[in-house]
């Protein structure tokens, strides 16, 4: 089906298994924010704004999208201020869950 695995990277991969992970991959490197859980963030503090300036310095072939944690503007800027992008996923669902398919390009809006 043509799919390209992602393979996933945190603050505690060392720098040897990003380099590793790049190789190996062919689309982007997904960068999971934190070790806390989806959608249990308050946004980003230093560590992990320095854990993106890291990996970014490392000049890697693949673009590094940033996930866990992003839920509006401000943490949707602060994760791409480095990178190449940034996953929502659950306050997308909750949008999702509690307006249904109305108002995406709003929720996108408010996002970006």
């Amino acid at each position: 089906y043509d799919l390209l695995p992602v393979f996933l990277i945190t603050p505690q991969t060392s720098e040897e298994r990003i380099r590793q992970i790049d190789q190996i991959s062919e689309g982007f490197i997904y960068m999971v924010s934190s070790a806390a859980v989806t959608g249990g963030t308050a946004g980003f503090g230093q560590l992990q704004k320095d854990y993106f300036s890291r990996v970014s310095k490392m000049g890697l072939k693949n673009p590094l999208i940033v996930g866990f944690g992003i839920k509006d503007r401000e943490t949707f800027s602060a994760a791409t201020e480095k990178t190449k992008g940034a996953i929502i996923g659950s306050a997308f669902i909750k949008h999702l869950t509690e307006n249904g398919t109305e108002n995406i390009q709003d929720f996108i809006r408010k996002a970006r």
